[in-house]
This record gives structure tokens, C-alpha cells and sequence, in this order.
């Protein structure tokens, strides 16, 4: 009698075991889902005080386009990497190979920058792949200078520019591009055709 005992105690451990196994999994896996649930929403909705206030750094309407929610940590990831040393350069102003080019290269502008990897590049770059524009390479070399991209320049379809553009002199027409915000021009361009 101790022997069917002593198997059932076994048989009735190992079930015991198996089920408090699959509870733990089912815990951990309920638990991360909210997790995960909140952080999109924490990043998809800013507080109202948030949505009013004028210096926050991703400004919808003075951006160059509206940010799509999946895409918007990728943009803070270029903001917070770019715009430590230069004003944040917008995604049109460059084709595809350009930016795939510039974020992958240690050798930025003169510069010798940490590469990025991870998440952190593939949410930079989904961002900047999404908004830019590829060219075909048979057709042109990869550009690498703003006077070089047919892009700045149908940006600027009637600028003419009395000075060699650089990311520096940007801020001469755009007074607001260290904060992103490409759309509010200096009085002299605000009414040009």
C-alpha cells in the first residue's frame, strides 16, 4: 500500500509541477503584454500639457510631415543622435542611399562617430527609409552634400543661394530647424512664391 502511495504522491507532483509551470508562464506572459501595451501607449499619447506646449521638440505642425505613431520613437532616436552636434537634418532633404549610407558609416562629415546597432538603427532607420525618397542609381551617384541632392533642391525649387550650403546656414531662412521645425521661415521667404 505504501508503494501506490508513494506513485500516486509522484504521478500527482509531477501534474502539480506541470500546471504550476504552465500558471508561472501564463503570469510572465500576461505581464509582459501589459508592459509592452503600456509603453505604445505611453509613447502614442502625449499628456495634454504635452500636446500645448510649445517647446516640446517634436512639434507636429511645424515638423516637415506628421509623424505616423509607429515611427515616432525612430524619430526621437535621431533627434536625440543627431541634433547633440548639428540641427536635425529632415529626412526629404537626402535620398534613401544617403541616409542608409550616413547612419552605417563611423565617418560622418570629418567626424568619427560611435556606430549605431540593435534596435536603436532599425528604428532609426525604418523612420528615415519611411520619409525620405529612394533615386535610381543607375541614374545619379549617391549625394552626400546638400548641393547635391535634386531633393534639397526641389525643396528650394527658386532659392538662390548666396552662400555654399551647410547644415550651419540652414537657420539663416529657417529659424526654427534646431527645433525641427522647417516650416516657419524668416519674413523675407514667409510670402515667396
Amino acid at each position: 500500500m505504501g508503494f501506490l502511495s508513494q506513485e500516486q504522491n509522484q504521478q500527482q507532483h509531477r501534474q502539480t509541477g506541470w500546471f504550476s509551470s504552465w500558471l508561472s508562464v501564463m503570469i510572465v506572459g500576461i505581464w509582459s503584454i501589459s508592459i509592452a501595451l503600456g509603453m505604445v501607449h505611453s509613447l502614442n499619447a502625449a499628456s495634454p500639457s504635452q500636446k500645448n506646449d510649445p517647446g516640446l521638440i517634436i512639434n507636429q505642425m511645424a515638423s516637415v510631415d506628421s509623424i505616423e505613431p509607429e515611427y515616432q520613437l525612430g524619430l526621437e532616436l535621431y533627434l536625440n543622435t543627431c541634433s547633440t552636434c548639428h540641427i536635425p537634418i529632415p529626412p526629404q532633404v537626402f535620398p534613401t542611399q544617403t541616409w542608409q549610407q550616413i547612419i552605417q558609416d563611423e565617418q560622418h562629415y570629418g567626424a568619427t562617430l560611435q556606430p549605431l546597432d540593435g534596435p536603436s538603427l532599425l528604428l532609426m532607420w525604418k523612420y528615415l527609409q519611411t520619409y525620405s525618397r529612394s533615386i535610381p542609381l543607375q541614374e545619379e551617384a549617391i549625394p552626400y552634400r546638400f548641393n547635391r541632392s535634386r531633393y534639397f533642391k526641389a525643396l528650394h525649387p527658386r532659392v538662390e543661394f548666396s552662400q555654399p550650403v551647410t547644415v550651419n546656414n540652414c537657420t539663416s531662412c529657417h529659424p526654427g530647424a534646431s527645433e525641427f521645425n522647417y516650416r516657419n521661415l524668416t519674413p523675407e521667404w514667409e510670402n515667396s512664391p
